[in-house]
Formats: C-alpha cells, sequence, structure tokens
C-alpha cells in the first residue's frame, strides 16, 4: 500500500483479509498468549492508516476463488469484485498431517496468528500438560507462550534437533539447552502417531518409538504451505506457491503475489523457492507495489533469515548455514555453550554466504550486508568470529561505499 501511493496517491484500493484483525506483529503472538504484552501492541500500523491512505477495508472477507480472465475475485458470501490489478498476499497456512485419533479432539491447536493465540489463552486454565508437535520457530514460540503461562510443555521434534530447518546442530543444541533450563522437555528424533482420549478429550500421545506421553492438549506447529488452494481453476501458476518474476507479476496479467504464498527467485541459486520470511515479505510487498503503480523496481533474490529470541537468548541465522557440498566453503565457528553465545561463519571463494548467531546479533546487519554485496573479507575474516565484530572492523572504502549516509564518508 505504501509503495502504491508513493506513485499513486488516488486510485482506488481495496484490502481482503479473512482474518478479524487489520495487520498485526505476527511474532509477538507467543507474548500475547504468555501475557507479556496486551492487544493495544499487537498493531503493526496505527489505526489511523487505512483511513489515511483511503483504503477500502474488508475484515473477516475470505477469498474462495479468483478469476484472472473476467478480472474477479469470489468472497465466500457470494459476492464477485473486480479489480484492474490484484495483489496475492495471503501468507501460509499451517499443516496438520493425518494423525490417528485427532479428529474430534477439542484441544487441538495450530498457532500462526493472534486469533490461535487467542483461543489458546481462553482455555488455559483448563491445560496442564500440552505437547508441542513440532521444534521448529513456531513450535517453540508456542512452546515458550505457554511456558509462560506456568503451563508444563514438552517438544516433539522428528530431526535429531530443534531449529533443524533455519539452523545448525550447535545453535539447536544452545537453544535446546535453554529451553531445559526453562523446564520445558525436548524429545528428538521421534513423532507423534497416535493421539489417546475418550471422545473429545485428549488423555496423552503416542510416539513412533512406543514412548507415551501423558498431556491435554496438543499443539500442532510442523509448519506452513502457502495459502494457495483458492486460486484452482485460477488460471495463474501455483507450483508449490505462487510462481512471481522480478516484478512480482505471476503467470497472470496484472496479478502479483508477495511473501509467504509466493514463490520468487533464490538469491544464490536463482531458482524459485518459498521463502516464509518476514523480511522477504516487506521487499516482495514493496516491489509488488510499486509494479502495480507503474513503476519499476526488481527483485534481486530472496536471502533466507530467520530472527528470533527464546528466554531472552537471541538467535539469527542467514544465507547458507548447513552447505550441502562442505568442501566447496570454509566454515569458522565460536561457541561457548555455558553462556549461550554461538557464532558460525560460511565463507565460499572469499565471500560470506551464511552466517548464524546466537547470543550477540547486534550488528547481524552488516554481516547480510556483506552477504547481498558479494563483498571479498579476506581482509577482515578473521575478525568476522569476533563477539564485538562491527563497523570498526570494516576496511574505511568498504564503510564509505556500502554504510555511509549518501553524500558522507565513514
Amino acid at each position: 500500500i505504501r509503495s502504491i501511493r508513493e506513485k499513486d496517491p488516488n486510485g482506488n484500493i481495496t484490502v481482503i483479509s479473512r482474518e478479524r484483525h487489520s495487520a498485526y506483529g505476527r511474532p509477538l503472538i507467543s507474548y500475547l498468549l504468555g501475557g507479556l504484552i496486551t492487544e493495544k501492541r499487537m498493531a503493526y500500523i496505527p489505526e489511523e492508516f487505512y483511513e489515511q491512505n483511503s483504503i477500502n477495508l474488508l475484515l473477516n472477507s475470505e477469498v474462495v476463488a479468483v478469476d484472472a480472465k473476467k478480472r474477479t475475485v469470489k468472497l465466500a458470501a457470494g459476492d464477485n469484485l473486480k479489480y484492474d490489478r490484484l495483489l496475492i498476499a495471503t501468507g501460509g497456512d499451517p499443516f496438520v498431517p493425518p494423525i490417528e485419533g485427532l479428529s474430534g479432539k477439542e484441544k487441538v491447536f495450530t498457532f500462526t496468528t493472534w486469533d490461535d493465540a487467542a483461543k489458546l489463552k481462553a482455555i488455559a486454565h483448563d491445560i496442564d500438560h500440552a505437547v508441542v508437535l513440532g521444534g521448529g520457530l513456531i513450535g517453540l514460540k508456542a512452546a515458550e507462550g505457554l511456558h509462560l503461562l506456568g503451563k508444563r510443555v514438552t517438544i516433539i521434534e522428528l530431526a535429531d534437533r530443534i531449529l533443524s530447518a533455519a539452523f545448525d546442530r550447535p545453535a539447536g543444541k544452545i537453544v535446546a539447552k535453554k529451553m531445559k533450563a526453562n523446564g520445558i522437555d525436548v524429545i528428538t528424533e521421534d513423532t507423534v502417531v497416535k493421539i489417546e482420549g475418550d471422545g473429545a478429550s485428549i488423555s496423552g500421545v503416542v510416539l513412533k518409538s512406543g514412548d507415551f506421553i501423558p498431556c491435554d492438549t496438543v499443539i500442532v506447529a510442523i509448519g506452513v504451505r502457502p495459502a494457495a488452494g483458492f486460486l484452482k481453476g485460477s488460471g495463474i501458476e501455483v507450483n508449490r506457491g505462487v510462481v512471481v518474476d522480478d516484478r512480482m507479476e505471476t503467470s497472470a496479467k496484472d496479478v502479483y503475489a508477495a511473501g509467504d504464498v509466493a514463490e520468487a527467485r533464490d538469491f544464490f541459486s536463482d531458482q524459485k523457492n518459498p521463502m516464509p520470511i518476514w523480511p522477504d515479505a516487506y521487499i516482495q510487498g514493496d516491489i509488488a507495489g510499486a509494479s502495480m503503480a507503474g513503476a519499476q523496481k526488481e527483485y534481486t533474490g530472496g536471502l533466507a533469515m530467520n530472527s528470533i529470541e527464546f528466554f531472552k537468548v537471541s538467535t539469527i541465522s542467514m544465507g547458507i548455514t548447513n552447505p550441502a557440498v562442505p568442501a566447496e566453503y570454509e566454515v569458522l565457528t565460536y561457541q561457548d555453550i555455558e553462556t549461550y553465545q554461538y557464532r558460525k561463519i560460511v565463507i565460499k571463494n572469499n565471500r560470506l554466504v551464511g552466517a548464524v548467531l546466537v547470543g550477540n546479533v547486534e550488528r547481524a546487519g552488516i554481516f547480510s550486508g556483506l552477504i547481498r554485496e558479494g563483498v571479498d573479507v579476506t581482509q577482515f575474516r578473521e575478525q568476522l568470529l569476533a563477539p564485538d565484530f562491527g563497523f570498526i572492523h570494516l576496511p574505511k572504502d568498504l564503510r564509505n561505499s556500502l554504510f555511509a549516509p549518501v553524500g558522507k564518508a565513514a
């Protein structure tokens, strides 16, 4: 919307959302669940944003079909709305696998939206022990939120470590250590195969290993899939996500996609992949808005990046952190498990291509800048692992070219 309004201050813009809330900070839902923040803190933008930008906002209105030839979207209520330009920014839907005994159970939840957190909070007084299925970012934040309410929590993760998709083994172990230190049980290399209980109630879960975990609540947090099911029959190309070019335009003229639902070019491989991360969604939305308004902006490719905090231990991963062919890369590491500190630097052809930071992440922006600009790090490679690595360690000419404000020297 901001990008469109920079070029087109007067055109009609309608926003349709199946949620009951306007834009909010999704990473905050665990803090809302845990009582660290109130609902007033959830808003991502001021209440007056939509009015100031002349937006027709339709909340609690789900789009169930798109006709790219007729240029219409169909709402669940039956209405058909016409468009000149269409942006698909529907995000991701949680994936719930088939599990024996799951059907009909009341206290089975997913954890990706404000309403998910609100539902959990509303029945918190009836929760004693919750099992969280999935040790990724969503699962760990759900576990943290429930722990803040004083609930017993057990995380079950199929991989050999938590955070396996975004972080490497040492980083996962450090976060698991912090979880366990706060009383959260973590079980790896196992999964839930059956939910037991009478009627709608849950008495526990059976694991693939045969172990039984008594519990009364199950949170399914395996991951999300691009929310593109409503596009079936639309004529818009959908692979794993909605396929877009570097202007964020889909296979259908004047139809664009951005964020978790989009399948866009990867920064390193040039292959198209869904990239369900917030910084990328922001960049893609800006480019899509510019393209819809007739401006020229192009996507330079998605850079995998995850940043999250667990029990006051900050973590960030970016770029290539688990090389498929390790021999082609140089990997530098530093760790102090007792103080929850870890740093991993991945270099290829003297260029920084990936980094994992745990505990000290204040200067992460410098690392992402070095990756995106393809900077030769030979001159300062020995300082990259230092806990105090920062702006001062870069050669002056590099500081001036990459990080100085326009017209000023660093």
